[in-house]
């Protein structure tokens, strides 16, 4: 048991991207950017995203219409490999010209002079205003009361059920009405033992686990002030207790070893998990496996004593160090515009983050009742992140763990993360 907790432990630390880093970024931006033959500009703009490149070439295009002199490459770099170049180019002064942010690197980025300070231009602009997007993603971008990049983006988390199988079982569908109990209840149905199918995934999981419970039943991962942990509180022991029961109490879900054999999105996809919590950014994958578009679809969580459904986005930032600042604003503010928003969501990727620009991401959904993830934004809770963010999720999940395996107790477990959280929060300061 113990190199089995230990092997999951690796397993944890290694979904967690980008360490220690950005001790600063001197110097000039030395390949970001070229001369055209022409005298153009051209600038990079790195994602991630392969799903989205089309989308992102085609705002690119609409941006290169308007602005004659400046040619945009877009660039796209697998997860890990991403932040790994953003690390050595942060260190080494080659940053992309434009690059994609997520919550958990924000402060991170912000905070040591790497991202260009985007406050005054932002105000003076005629084309893009912060509130035109979600108060609470636009401040996961905010750093000492400047604004250091514009939303691009929002995700929230779905319910994902296989109708076959609750055909098979004689289940009704989950709906807008459905509680915890029910949840549980036809989890319990759905149950086969001898085929090893299981209702429920509860993975060791936050932004698309137990934190959206966390949220339903009025609690919190982290104090407003982002200075204490929420997982010593009763409301979120309350909650732990009633998740992790799921795999070794009720036993609807598989335990962490299962999960570290076959995660959650691989035993949906093979008919052998009835429901599981999935992000919006999962439509794609989901869309493009046979066996999904086929049996499956999704809905709105279940609710406790509230609604409540983790969001998060992305934004585009600017380096501080490009040696081409007017056009790279030039981009990054026409991304965060009405018509380019209009773009992102007529490619039906990702939904975007501008105020009504969803609606016509929802025209686009054929596959799925995908409009559910636009819906629920409305009683959505931002997803916890502060400077440190990837370290305190780390050491919540090493804590956790050792509740998901029975080793300790769910009290125990949760006493033991918040005082890990509350001790890297500390170092924030």
């Amino acid at each position: 048991m113990k190199k089995s907790i230990k092997k999951m432990v690796n397993m944890i630390a290694a979904t967690i991207a980008v360490g220690s880093m950005l001790v600063g970024c001197g110097g000039s931006n030395s390949g970001s950017a070229e001369k055209g033959s022409g005298g153009d500009v051209t600038l990079s703009y790195a994602i991630w995203d392969k799903n989205q490149e089309p989308g992102m070439r085609a705002m690119a295009d609409a941006f290169e219409k308007k602005n004659p002199g400046i040619k945009v490459n877009v660039e796209v770099t697998a997860w890990d490999e991403y932040w790994t170049k953003l690390e050595a180019g942060a260190t080494g002064s080659s940053l992309p010209d434009v690059f994609w942010m997520h919550p958990n690197q924000a402060a991170r980025f912000s905070s040591n002079g790497v991202l260009m300070d985007l406050t005054d231009k932002i105000k003076s602009s005629s084309l893009v205003s912060l509130d035109k997007f979600p108060k609470d993603l636009a401040k996961v971008y905010e750093n000492d009361g400047k604004n250091y990049g514009i939303p691009k983006d929002f995700d929230t988390i779905g319910l994902w059920y296989n109708k076959k199988l609750f055909d098979e079982a004689g289940v009704a569908y989950p709906n807008e009405n459905w509680t915890w109990n029910d949840l549980l209840a036809a989890s319990k149905k759905l149950t086969n033992a001898e085929k090893g199918i299981y209702g429920f995934a509860a993975p060791l999981d936050l932004q698309s686990g137990f934190d959206n419970f966390i949220f339903q039943n009025g609690g919190q991962v982290l104090s407003d002030d982002k200075t204490k942990s929420g997982f010593d509180t009763p409301a979120v022991k309350e909650t732990m207790q009633w998740y992790v029961d799921l795999s070794l109490k009720e036993k609807v879900s598989p335990t962490q070893q299962q999960f570290s054999e076959n995660s959650a999105t691989t035993l949906f996809e093979s008919g052998k998990m009835a429901m599981i919590f999935a992000g919006s950014w999962m439509l794609s994958e989901f869309g493009a496996n046979d066996y999904v578009a086929q049996n499956c679809d999704v809905t709105v969580l279940p609710q406790g004593k509230q609604r409540a459904t983790i969001y998060s986005g992305l934004a585009n930032v600017v380096p501080a160090n490009t040696p081409h600042k007017e056009e790279a604003w030039k981009l990054v503010e026409f991304l965060g515009s009405e018509e380019a928003n209009k773009i992102q969501a007529e490619s039906g990727v990702a939904i975007p983050a501008y105020q009504g620009a969803a609606e016509e991401w929802i025209k686009t959904q054929k596959k799925f009742n995908s409009k559910v993830y636009a819906e629920m934004l409305a009683y959505a809770k931002i997803n916890p992140f502060s400077k440190e963010a990837t370290k305190w999720q780390t050491a919540e999940r090493e804590a956790l763990l050792k509740a998901f395996t029975g080793e300790v107790s769910v009290s125990d477990a949760c006493d033991e993360a918040a005082k890990k959280v509350n001790e890297i929060l500390a170092t924030e300061k």
